[in-house]
């Protein structure tokens, strides 16, 4: 048994991240592009695409607790959530390529392959992403080397979401000279394949340590009862929610709130100032390779402007990541957390009010957007295992898994949330996609981008007040596992007597 002083090499650490890197390739493309690939690339209707996410993501997610449920009880040499890595790592990626490949098939027909090919991902989303969630968890007991696994995670996740963030449509525009379809197909084979390689990394990397209390009986109802009626649990599960929601709501709304609302040529403007327009010569011929330099006739200042906006803010969350762990030391993560996502709600609510012409006041609330939300990054998955340990506490048993899974059906019931509700407003709203929209349809777009992520960030705080685990009761969590711990190690040593 690992005590509670149990330290990781930086090279395990960073072989954690990797997976993170290749989680966020899939998530953030989720969040930014799904909903605008089909309507504007595959022809789907707003509201067919609204009614799509919503119904497969909640249907999906009940798929997250089997997988919890199946990684508790996983035995092999490897560990109980390591292998499901290894498994998982190629059809994952696989899939993930072929959501983004556009047949040339008839409405109906393209609406059915979506409805497939998103199930499956989805599905192999959880069977890869419930298992490396809890690895986490067993890798040490100790908190504060989790809250510095956890900020290596999530610079990993801030690596993945910047290049998924800079490079798809610049590339899409590059790649497929005016044909959104062949764009993406190639762009996002390429991802796929990177998801392979850096699952299997992670998989090779890491090692599982924390083992379940000596004697704990194999109980799916067992499990089912202490994560329910965990209290702290269940806000987690709330917060999770409205968190994932919200990201999806604005990072889809965003992405055509640039192309729709903002003015191109003032855009293409703020872009030259920082080098991305002009003759390709010298260093500009790397950035017209990855299609981040303005064309000429300004025609991709919306895609190159959606990527920077996006690569400026993973910058500066990059920082508040890697501040996360000493702050969180020395305030606690739910105050930590308290406090950026009040940031982040005021930022999100201010950008109701940018004018199309004011890029650069977009850009600087993007930026404060970034400073409250990334020292809160980390936060939400440490303070999932803090519950864990808390249900083993409270209950004497651990059910790791199971309880990792409960949070990301939240997550994924809120990627559907979000990514229905996204459709819906603009649909709502007027909305026509490749069309000059009407300035009740600018409307929903702005609104999706500002008033609705922040009502649900409200929410969010609240379930952050109300949430039990201070810095305090964690610390004497922590001292009375380690003993109990010492004592299951000590038993577990002295032989049966006849």
């Amino acid at each position: 048994m690992a005590d509670s002083n149990q330290k990781l090499a930086v090279r395990e650490k960073v072989g954690y991240a990797c997976g993170d890197v290749a989680t966020n390739f899939f998530f953030q493309s989720m969040i930014l592009y799904q909903t605008r690939f089909y309507t504007d690339t595959a022809g789907l209707a707003a509201g067919k695409v609204a009614f799509m996410l919503g119904i497969l993501r909640l249907a999906d997610a009940v798929f997250d607790p089997v997988i919890g449920a199946l990684s508790d009880r996983t035995q092999t040499r490897w560990g109980k959530f390591r292998p499901w890595l290894l498994w998982t790592a190629l059809p994952f990626g696989l899939i993930f390529w072929i959501v983004y490949v556009t047949p040339d098939f008839g409405p109906q027909a393209k609406l059915v392959y979506a409805y497939l090919t998103y199930t499956l991902v989805m599905m192999l989303y959880s069977a890869n992403n419930t298992p490396y969630s809890a690895l986490m968890a067993v890798m040490t007991p100790d908190d504060s080397e989790r809250s510095s696994v956890a900020s290596y995670r999530f610079v990993g996740a801030l690596i993945g979401q910047f290049i998924i963030q800079a490079l798809p449509l610049p590339l899409v525009e590059k790649f497929g000279h005016g044909n959104s379809a062949r764009g993406w197909a190639i762009t996002m084979a390429i991802f796929g394949a990177i998801i392979v390689v850096l699952n299997l990394i992670t998989f090779a990397s890491t090692r599982e340590r924390l083992q379940p209390p000596a004697g704990q009986k194999s109980s799916l109802w067992a499990d089912i009862k202490n994560v329910f009626t965990c209290g702290p649990w269940v806000v987690m599960f709330i917060l999770t929610l409205l968190v994932f929601t919200t990201l999806v709501v604005r990072g889809s709304s965003l992405n055509y709130f640039f192309s729709y609302y903002m003015d191109q040529a003032r855009l293409r403007d703020f872009l030259g100032s920082f080098g991305l327009a002009g003759a390709v010569t010298g260093w500009k011929v790397v950035l017209d390779s990855l299609g981040l330099l303005v064309k000429p006739d300004g025609s991709n200042a919306a895609a190159v402007g959606f990527s920077l906006f996006f690569v400026l803010g993973s910058l500066v969350q990059i920082v508040g990541i890697i501040v996360s762990k000493p702050l969180a030391d020395r305030f606690g993560k739910k105050a930590v957390f308290i406090v950026g996502m009040g940031v982040t709600t005021v930022a999100t609510v201010l950008v109701f009010f940018i004018s199309p012409t004011a890029v650069a006041s977009l850009f600087w609330l993007n930026i404060l957007w970034a400073v409250g939300w990334g020292p809160t990054v980390p936060l939400l998955w440490v303070m999932i295992a803090d519950v864990a340990d808390y249900s083993e506490w409270k209950n004497f048993r651990r059910a790791t898994g199971f309880m990792f899974a409960g949070i990301l059906f939240a997550l994924k019931a809120g990627l559907g949330l979000g990514g229905a509700l996204s459709a819906k407003v603009i649909d709502a709203y007027g909305y026509r996609a490749n069309q000059v929209q009407t300035p009740h349809a600018l409307l929903g777009i702005r609104l999706g981008a500002s008033v609705f992520p922040a009502t649900f960030f409200v929410l969010g705080l609240v379930c952050l007040i109300i949430y039990p685990i201070g810095k305090s009761l964690n610390r004497r969590m922590q001292d009375e596992l380690t003993e109990r711990r010492k004592q299951y190690a000590a038993s577990s040593a002295i032989p049966a007597t006849s």
